[in-house]
């Protein structure tokens, strides 16, 4: 069963609430997507740190339900 990208967006921003979110449905099927996180709480982090921190948020959805996300994530200007 594919994911909303509303679901997504929730899940994110219950774990980083400030979180600006961008998703895009990439293959039209709702199984890939491409999404642009940004949130203060990623600064000073790694780049890898930060996509950890949205792998989590998504709370073991990646690779089941959600098959594809192409992660890019950043801090506010």
């Amino acid at each position: 069963m594919p994911m909303e990208a509303a679901d997504i967006e929730r899940l994110i921003k219950q774990a980083l609430p400030d979180a600006t979110v961008e998703l895009v449905d990439t293959a039209g099927d709702k199984d890939h997507w491409s999404a642009k996180v940004v949130s203060e709480a990623f600064r000073g982090k790694s780049r890898v740190q930060q996509h950890q921190m949205v792998y989590d948020a998504l709370k073991g959805h990646m690779g089941g339900v959600l098959h594809a996300l192409a992660l890019q994530t950043a801090v506010p200007d």
